[in-house]
């Protein structure tokens, strides 16, 4: 049995990969752990919670989601048209589960803001769902 955030992250990996749109942006650059001297711009997963949503014989989980986008050109432009394309790609497809079953996946907010260092922008783009487990 697969935890459901770890298969939703594997699907929502998988379909960030596989969008034109994304992809024209930052290539394969979509990442889980950021590796050392990664080139922008890039996407990462961010933090995600499982608050747990039990009725009768149903195991559900609601769940938080956060990706990032992160850039190092000038200004929020590129930051933000890497966040724009990571949620529409997420939410023109119908994501589905192999083993667990996503009833709902929303976008929440997206957020954009300049990094500590003063030079790269950073856009948190987070999603809700509902997820049952058999």
């Amino acid at each position: 049995m697969t935890d459901p955030v770890l298969e939703l992250q594997g699907a929502i990996v998988a379909r960030l990969m596989a969008d034109p749109a994304v992809t024209s942006l930052v290539g394969d650059r979509v990442f889980d752990n950021v590796p050392a001297g990664a080139f922008y711009p890039y996407v990462s997963m961010g933090p995600s919670d499982a608050l747990s949503d039990d009725v009768d014989c149903i195991t559900g989980f609601d769940i938080a989601f956060q990706i990032d986008a992160w850039s190092d050109a000038v200004g929020f432009p590129e930051v933000r048209r890497v966040a724009d394309a990571v949620r529409r790609a997420l939410l023109a497809s119908d994501l589905s589960l192999a083993e667990n079953a996503l009833v709902t996946f929303e976008h929440r907010q997206t957020r954009v803001m300049r990094d500590r260092n003063g030079l790269t922008s950073h856009a948190a783009i987070t999603f809700t769902a509902f997820a049952e487990q058999p």
